[in-house]
C-alpha cells in the first residue's frame, strides 16, 4: 500500500525544508516506487508509492481537482468500471483509481465516499473552503491517523511521524492499553492522548475552528435476502464469494495467498484457481503455509497439502515450531512507536521476507475474518433472538428443541441464555474467562471495564434485528483487531482480506441466519456452496484449537526472563498492574495452571513497548501513587492455596 503524510499550518506559514526532509527520509522505506509532493499557502502533501496495479503506474500524486481540491488515495478501487461509465468526463478503462476518486468528489462532493468499493484511505485538501477531509473505507483496512492542534493539523498513514516529529511530549492513551490487554482498542484510539485514528466507514472533518467526525456510511437495517431454496442462497454466495477473490487478484504483480489448511485460506486459493482456469485475467498466485509438527491441536499439512495437490503446485512451507519460546523485554531496545510493533523480525518472518523479494509480491491474500462472518461460531442465540424478537412463539419453541437435542442442554437453559442477550452486561452477568486479569489495578479496570470487556453491549429488543446487531458487533471487533497491525516495511506489501468485502458483509448480514449456521453443521452455506471446489477433507475438517494452548505453553521455557521484566513494571507505576500479582500468575502459569495466558503475553509486550517509548522522552512518565491491590493479593492467595492443596 500506498503511503501518505500532510501538515496543514492554519496560518499559512510553509513547511520548513529540515522538517520536510525527516518526514521524507522516513516514509521511503514504504515507497519504493518514488515520492511526489503539494507545498502552497501553508499545506504540505506528501505521496509514496507503491505501484501494485498497472493503473498505478500512470498515477501522480498528490493530485489536483478541476477545482483546485488536493487529493491523496491510498487504495484500490473495486468498481472501477461503473463509476467511469456514470461520471464519462475525461475517464477512459485505465484512468488511475484516484482520477476516478477526483472526478467523483467533483460530481458528488462527500456523497462520493459510500460509492467508493475497495480498501482505502484518502485525504482532500480543499483550499476554496479551507477545509481538510480524512476518510476510510467501511471495514478500515487501512491506517490514516491525525494530530490535530492549535496552530495546526497533521495526518499520516504511519504513526511514526506525528510521534517523533511533533516535539512534544504525548499522554498515555489508557484506554487503548485496556483495549490492547483484552479484545483490542476502540477504532478511534491510539496509545498516544492526542493523537487519533480515523474510525471505518467515517469522514473527519478538519477545520482551523476543530474537527467533526461523520459517518458517512452503513449497513442498511431493513435489507433481508430471502430466496426460494437453499440452492439459490448457495449460487449467490458462490457469485458473491468470487467477485470478492477476483477484485483482490489485481495486481501488475505475482500475488501471494496465504493457505493454512482452513476453510478460509483454503477456499481463497480454490476460487482463484477456478477464476483463473475460467478465463479471468490474473497473474501467478503463490501460496504460503505455516505448520509446526510438534503441535498436536495444529497438525495443518495434510489439509493444505490437499490443496496443494488439487492445484499441482506446492507453496512455500515455513516451519514455526521454533517460533514460541517467548522474549523478552527486560531492556529498551530498538523504538517501537506501537505495541504491537517487534523490534527485529521473527525467523518465520524473514523466511517469508526473503521468500516475497525473491518473487516480486506485493499482495498477500488473508483469510482474515472468514470464521466470524460465516457462522463458524456455533452459538445458537442468535437466532432465536431473532425469533424471540419478532414474536414468532411457534418457530421459537420448534428451534428450541432442534437446538437443545444438538446441544444436549435443556431448551429453557437455551431460551434462558437467548434472553439474556437482551439484559445489561451487569445483569446478565460473564465467563470468568472474559473478566479483567486479575492482576490489573482495581482502580484501572473500573475505569475502563467497557474496553476490558470488549465493549460488549446489550442486544437491543427493538430496532435491527438480534441478528444483525451481533454481525455488526462482530465487524467491530475485526476493525479493532486490524486496528492495532502495523505496515510491513521491508519488503512492502498491501494484505487483502476477501472475507471482508463490503457487498459480500452485505449479502451474508441480510440471508437468514438459520443459512449460515444449523444444528450441528457450523458454516453450513460456504461448506454446501463450495462443494467440489474445495478438497473435502478441508470444508469437513473439525474446528481447529490452537491459540490457547499455544500462548499456556509459550511461557513456560521462558519464565525465568517475564519474571525479571516484572520486577520493576513501568505498569505498575503507572497504576495499571499489580506487579506482586501478575509474579503469582506467572508462577502459576510456569506450573500449568495460569488461567489468562494471552493476557500475560500482552501484559509483557506492553511493558516492553513502554521501555522502548519512555526512555526516549516520548510519553510522560508520572507514576502512580503506591497502591496495594488487597483483592488481587487476596486472590492470588486463595489461588495458591487451592494449588497446595491440590498437590496434596
Amino acid at each position: 500500500m500506498s503511503v501518505q503524510f500532510g501538515k496543514w499550518n492554519f496560518a499559512g506559514e510553509p513547511a520548513a525544508p529540515p522538517f520536510t526532509e525527516k518526514i521524507e527520509a522516513l516514509l521511503a522505506p514504504y515507497a519504493p516506487d518514488g515520492m511526489n509532493f503539494y507545498s502552497e499557502n501553508g499545506v504540505y502533501v506528501l505521496y509514496g508509492a507503491l505501484n501494485v496495479t498497472d493503473e498505478l503506474r500512470e498515477e501522480r500524486q498528490p493530485r489536483l481537482t478541476r477545482s483546485g481540491a488536493v487529493i491523496t488515495w491510498d487504495g484500490r478501487l473495486d468498481n472501477r468500471a461503473e463509476l467511469i461509465r456514470l461520471l464519462s468526463v475525461g475517464l477512459r478503462v485505465g484512468s488511475p483509481d484516484a482520477a476516478i476518486v477526483g472526478a467523483a468528489y467533483e460530481r458528488w462532493g462527500t456523497d462520493c465516499l459510500g460509492r467508493l468499493l475497495g480498501d482505502w484511505a484518502v485525504s482532500i485538501w480543499n483550499p476554496a473552503d479551507r477545509t481538510l477531509l480524512l476518510a476510510k473505507d467501511p471495514v478500515g483496512t487501512r491506517p490514516l491517523y491525525y494530530l490535530l492542534a492549535d496552530r495546526g493539523v497533521r495526518w499520516s498513514t504511519i504513526l511514526d511521524p506525528l510521534v517523533l516529529f511533533s516535539e512534544k511530549t504525548f499522554v498515555l492513551e489508557e484506554e487503548y492499553i485496556a483495549g490492547c490487554l483484552s479484545f483490542f482498542p476502540a477504532v478511534h484510539l491510539t496509545p498516544y492522548a492526542g493523537i487519533a485514528s480515523v474510525p471505518p466507514a467515517c469522514l473527519v472533518r478538519i477545520r482551523p475552528g476543530g474537527a467533526t467526525v461523520e459517518r458517512y456510511w452503513d449497513f442498511d437495517p431493513d435489507r433481508a435476502i430471502r430466496y426460494g431454496s437453499d440452492q439459490d442462497y448457495e449460487e449467490r454466495f458462490r457469485t458473491v464469494f468470487a467477485e470478492s477473490v477476483r477484485r483482490r487478484l489485481r495486481s501488475a504483480h505475482p500475488v501471494l495467498a496465504e493457505l493454512s489448511g482452513g476453510m478460509d485460506s483454503s477456499s481463497i486459493v480454490c476460487m482463484a484457481d477456478s477464476l483463473v482456469a475460467s478465463g479471468v485475467d490474473a497473474p501467478s498466485l503463490d501460496t504460503v503455509s505455516y505448520f509446526d509438527d510438534s503441535e498436536p491441536n495444529w497438525n495443518e499439512r495434510p489439509f493444505f497439502s490437499k490443496v496443494e495437490r488439487q492445484r499441482g503446485r506446492t507453496g512455500l512451507h515455513i516451519d514455526v515450531a521454533q517460533e514460541y519460546g517467548g522474549a523478552t523485554h527486560s531492556k529498551a531496545g530498538p523504538l517501537r512507536i506501537l505495541p504491537a510493533s517487534q523490534s527485529e523480525p521473527s525467523p518465520a518472518e524473514e523466511k517469508l521476507n526473503a521468500f516475497l523479494t525473491e518473487k516480486g509480491h506485493r499482495v498477500l491474500l488473508s483469510g482474515f475474518g472468514g470464521d466470524e462472518v460465516l457462522g463458524g461460531v456455533p452459538v445458537a442465540t442468535s437466532e432465536l433472538a431473532d425469533l424471540a424478537a419478532r414474536a414468532e412463539l411457534r418457530k421459537l419453541a420448534h428451534q428450541l428443541k432442534v437446538w437443545s437435542l444438538d446441544k444436549r442442554k435443556p431448551w429453557f437453559h437455551l431460551l434462558g441464555e437467548t434472553l439474556c442477550r437482551f439484559l445489561p452486561p451487569a445483569l446478565a452477568g460473564r465467563p470468568a474467562h472474559l473478566g479483567p486479569a486479575p492482576w490489573l489495578e482495581p482502580g484501572f479496570a473500573r475505569r475502563h471495564r467497557l474496553a476490558l470487556a470488549g465493549y460488549d453491549r446489550r442486544v437491543r429488543l427493538f430496532g435491527p434485528l438480534p441478528t444483525l446487531q451481533e454481525n455488526l458487533s462482530t465487524l467491530d471487533a475485526l476493525r479493532r483487531q486490524l486496528g492495532v497491525s502495523v505496515l510491513p516495511a521491508g519488503p512492502v506489501y498491501e494484505k487483502r482480506y476477501p472475507y471482508l468485502d463490503r457487498d459480500l458483509l452485505e449479502f451474508l448480514f441480510a440471508v437468514p441466519r438459520e443459512q449460515l449456521l444449523r444444528p450441528g453443521r457450523r458454516r453450513s452455506l460456504m461448506r454446501r456452496a463450495l462443494v467440489g471446489l474445495v478438497p473435502e477433507e478441508v470444508l469437513e475438517r473439525k474446528r481447529k484449537a490452537f491459540v490457547a494452548r499455544r500462548s499456556a505453553t509459550g511461557i513456560s521455557p521462558e519464565f525465568h526472563l517475564f519474571d525479571q521484566s516484572s520486577e520493576s513494571m513501568i505498569l505498575s507505576s503507572l497504576g495499571i498492574v499489580d506487579s506482586a500479582a501478575f509474579r503469582q500468575e506467572l508462577e502459576r502459569a510456569r506450573l500449568g495452571r495460569g488461567t489468562h495466558p494471552i493476557a500475560m503475553l500482552r501484559t509483557i509486550g506492553i511493558e516492553g513497548w513502554l521501555r522502548s517509548i519512555v526512555g526516549r522522552g516520548l510519553l510522560k512518565f508520572e507514576p502512580a501513587a503506591p497502591q496495594r491491590n488487597r483483592l488481587a493479593t487476596k486472590r492470588q492467595k486463595v489461588a495458591q492455596q487451592h494449588d497446595l492443596s491440590a498437590e496434596s
